[in-house]
């Protein structure tokens, strides 16, 4: 019994997650690979990384005007994944555009006395759902029939636990599906293209930053910016633009300057993008007066010799390393 108890050990212990993250923009499909053992202290390994561009009529907006153009670019960006990858239990997410996502953090405290349930009932918290899906409702004003939600409890371990909510109309969440499926890929989990961003952003100063050092995370995609102030990996501020009540993109960013002092600031997402509203990174270092990194995934794990794509090193990798990184870390 102590034999087969121990060779279970050394084999849970050895065992590895890989997760894919694939962010859909108006230009291009992106891919990100990663894998990681499931000892607490394991490392996380860069497994595969694929750019493929869509032909300039695929997307309208948020939505896709080419289902076949993109499950074509779906294949060829899973076509050169490594053998041990492909071979392995690949959980699959795929981001939503910002501006078809509605994304909530409410208190479990809250969602639990709604649900009549203990706050860490454990299994007891598949109650919270009905819970959850009025709090849907009221936030995305729609009926809970058109919507796709997705849920979970953070688990990060902060004074006042919390439960994260991404909701999207359910024709966005299917067209995506079945792009996918038409490619051959299954997709395991849908979440909005900010908060995939904020999670790879998050992973990044937890190993770029001092500890309980306040920083400040911004995202920069074709729905505008998107900024949080965190302390303590918890978010203190938050600021978008554009916005009704921001003049411009500085006034937005002095939203994040209250509160306790902090001297980086990292910046993820399309940064060309900036050109538009005539901001640079320069500017932003100015607004905010620190210094600014770029987002990069090279600095965040180990990189497997198959990885030679540029958005290793593209700020724009953000969301698919987010959406990847959901899968082996949740």
């Amino acid at each position: 019994m102590t034999i087969r108890s121990s060779w279970l050990q050394a084999v849970q212990a050895g065992m590895q997650r890989f997760a894919a993250g694939i962010d859909v923009s108006s230009q291009d499909v992106r891919l990100v690979v990663v894998s990681r053992r499931a000892r607490a202290s394991a490392s996380l390994q860069i497994e595969y990384m694929r750019t493929v561009a869509l032909p300039a009529n695929a997307m309208a907006g948020i939505e896709i005007a080419d289902r076949q153009a993109l499950a074509r670019a779906l294949r060829d960006a899973f076509a050169g994944l490594p053998h041990l990858c492909a071979t392995s239990a690949l959980r699959c997410a795929m981001a939503v555009p910002a501006s078809a996502t509605v994304m909530a953090t409410l208190p479990l405290a809250r969602l639990a006395a709604q649900s009549g349930c203990a706050e860490d009932g454990g299994h007891e918290l598949g109650e919270l759902e009905p819970a959850v899906m009025s709090e849907v409702e009221r936030i995305a004003g729609l009926e809970r029939h058109a919507l796709a939600v997705d849920w979970f409890v953070d688990e990060r371990p902060t004074p006042v636990r919390s439960v994260t909510i991404a909701a999207t109309g359910r024709q966005h969440l299917e067209a995506r599906i079945e792009c996918a499926a038409a490619a051959g890929i299954s997709l395991t989990a849908i979440d909005g293209e900010p908060h995939a961003a904020l999670r790879a952003m998050r992973y990044a100063a937890a190993r770029e930053l001092d500890p309980h050092e306040p920083y400040v995370a911004l995202w920069i995609g074709a729905d505008g910016v998107q900024g949080w102030r965190l302390v303590d990996d918890s978010i203190a501020a938050e600021m978008r633009y554009p916005a009704p009540e921001h003049s411009d993109l500085a006034d937005a960013l002095r939203d994040l300057l209250q509160g306790p002092q902090f001297d980086c600031a990292l910046v993820s997402g399309e940064l060309h993008l900036l050109e538009g509203v005539g901001f640079s990174i320069a500017d932003i270092a100015d607004v905010l007066g620190c210094t600014v990194l770029p987002f990069e995934c090279a600095a965040l794990g180990g990189i497997s010799r198959q990885v030679s794509d540029p958005l290793l090193h593209e700020p724009a990798a953000a969301v698919a390393f987010g959406l990847a990184l959901r899968g082996v870390l949740e």
